[in-house]
């Protein structure tokens, strides 16, 4: 792996884990409003949101609003052997979450409710950081970067960030390294 994009990654994640815990709040509740008041998100019927930790913008009060707001809303499972994400539907997040690899939350395995990605109309895509063209840099598994490549074209993919995760250009993006279409910044 590229010592310079390893570097850089840690010094972001340093700051994510070293954020105050209110200010982490009040920011995560400021990037909720934003996304609450896209075009494309109240558009949206299905979307694949996160599990957000390790200081990342909150996304347990979004996944709440939204599904209060009657939307779909998946939450990636990971296939460790496959190195893949499986879009699996939730209806609680009390009720249907468990610990996953890496200590991310992810959703029960339930095949009856795995969502087709032709159903997604939006997808909540995490990021350590993202530069001013919205190019992302991620937790290094490649994870999203695979999963971004099978989203049909056109489907809104949102970043979460705070200001300090947004640079003006990213080091040494590869080939494969994909970019979102919006990010959402406090």
């Amino acid at each position: 792996m590229n010592k310079i994009k390893q570097d850089f990654r840690e010094r972001i994640l340093t700051l994510l884990r070293n954020q105050e815990e209110e200010k982490r709040f009040r920011k995560s509740r400021e990037i909720l409003k934003q996304l609450l008041n896209l075009r494309e998100f109240k558009e949206a019927r299905a979307i694949l949101f996160y599990a957000s930790f390790d200081g990342e913008v909150d996304t347990f009060e979004m996944i709440s609003q939204a599904l209060k707001l009657g939307k779909k809303i998946a939450l990636p499972r990971i296939d460790k052997t496959q190195r893949k994400i499986l879009p699996v539907v939730i209806d609680s997040l009390d009720n249907d979450l468990e610990q996953g690899p890496y200590g991310i939350k992810q959703p029960r395995i339930n095949v009856d409710k795995v969502l087709d990605l032709k159903d997604i109309n939006m997808v909540i895509v995490p990021g350590v950081a993202f530069d001013k063209r919205n190019n992302r840099l991620g937790r290094g598994g490649g994870y999203y970067d695979r999963f971004l490549t099978t989203v049909p074209s056109g489907i809104p993919t949102v970043g979460l960030a705070f200001d300090f995760q947004i640079v003006d250009r990213l080091p040494h993006l590869d080939e494969h390294d994909q970019a979102v279409s919006h990010v959402l910044v406090s």
